[in-house]
């Protein structure tokens, strides 16, 4: 039974400018047009089938009568559903959010959502109908397939933005966010309550559960570099004594667990791109085409069933290895706007989707 969407909420929200990613890239709002309205029509979600040689639009709305698409509209979040290779949610600057359930080959637009940012989406593994957004201070869920969305976490700073997710795949009922103002925070119980593991003085961009062992955990600031915990979140570690072998690593980018016989930790920094086969306790560089200095990775993605193949964007480039980063091939990204983020079919692997929003040095 196909799943819709019904959100009956209605949230008007002032004009934003947000930084995203630690590696430069920033989008500035100049207020919600409407989906596919106004500007450049060189936005939105693009898909390929053969591993990024070849790339489509995929931006088109599901409507009756007139004909709607959100091609001009800033992508800064894009979310595969766990349980459901099919299900995808794109999450937009100042235009709310956008959700497929047939692999990106239509749309549809979150009713009630037409103003907003989402930071973030998260999806649970064991759940299909229970979904997250990081929107502005708060947290909003749906326990029904998006036919109804209840807030289930509000900060009282209103200058504060929820600016990361993440659910644990062993036990859908943590949930944890981050924020920027550099807390983790975590719910035992699916957003009920929640309480502060850790302030880390810089924001939160990125939370990533070991998908081997859940007590494993890391998370990306965008000024004091990443942490570690071993257990769960009650300490935790900063990881820049393992990397002072590296130039500016403290300046992070992104960061990408791929699960084989163990987990391969990928960082991606302003120094370059970092491989780790014993959860950070080592590190070595990936050779780049470019010098390290001039990488500016905004996304990486790792095929989820061969560490081999890895992904990444830049604001004009998709790069592309297949055997661990020995060797690249780059290609011109099918838009004029920064790649933002990529993801990878996890059952069809040269499948990739790409994000597209603009850019601002």
């Amino acid at each position: 039974m196909p799943k819709k969407l019904s959100l009956k909420v209605i949230l008007l929200l002032p004009l934003v400018a947000l930084t995203l990613s630690g590696c430069g890239l920033t989008v500035t709002s100049t207020g919600s047009s409407g989906a596919g309205s106004g500007g450049a029509t060189d936005g939105g979600v693009f898909k390929s089938t053969n591993k990024g040689n070849n790339w489509q639009q995929q931006v088109s709305i599901q409507t009756v009568g007139r004909a709607r698409n959100f091609a001009a509209v800033d992508v800064n979040a894009l979310v595969l559903d766990p349980g459901d290779n099919q299900a995808i949610y794109a999450g937009s600057v100042a235009n709310g959010l956008f959700y497929s359930y047939d692999s990106a080959a239509s749309w549809q637009a979150a009713a009630g959502l037409s103003a907003a940012t989402i930071n973030d989406v998260a999806v649970d593994p064991k759940n299909k109908c229970v979904i997250y957004l990081a929107m502005d201070n708060k947290v909003l869920k749906s326990a029904d397939c998006n036919r109804t969305l209840s807030g289930v976490y509000f900060d009282n700073d209103l200058t504060v933005e929820i600016t990361a997710l993440a659910i644990d795949l062993a036990n859908s009922n943590n949930v944890f966010i981050g924020t920027s103002r550099g807390e983790i925070i975590k719910s035992s119980d699916a957003g009920l309550s929640w309480r502060t593991l850790n302030r880390f003085n810089g924001q939160v961009d990125k939370i990533a559960i070991n998908p081997f062992d859940a007590k494993i955990m890391f998370v990306g600031t965008d000024a004091k570099g990443v942490f570690r915990t071993m257990d769960a979140g009650a300490s935790w570690v900063s990881l820049a004594d393992k990397l002072k072998a590296f130039d500016n690593t403290l300046r992070f980018c992104d960061l990408v667990l791929a699960k084989e016989e163990k987990t391969n930790v990928f960082l991606a920094t302003t120094y370059g791109l970092l491989k780790s086969t014993d959860d950070g306790d080592s590190w070595s560089k990936l050779e780049l085409i470019m010098p390290e200095k001039d990488a500016k990775i905004n996304a990486l993605a790792v095929n989820p069933a061969n560490a081999k193949e890895i992904y990444y964007v830049t604001n004009t480039t998709f790069y592309r290895s297949l055997d661990g980063g020995k060797n690249w091939t780059s290609k011109k990204l099918p838009t004029n706007r920064a790649g933002s983020a990529i993801l990878i079919d996890p059952k069809d692997s040269a499948i990739i989707y790409l994000a597209a929003k603009k850019a601002k040095n």
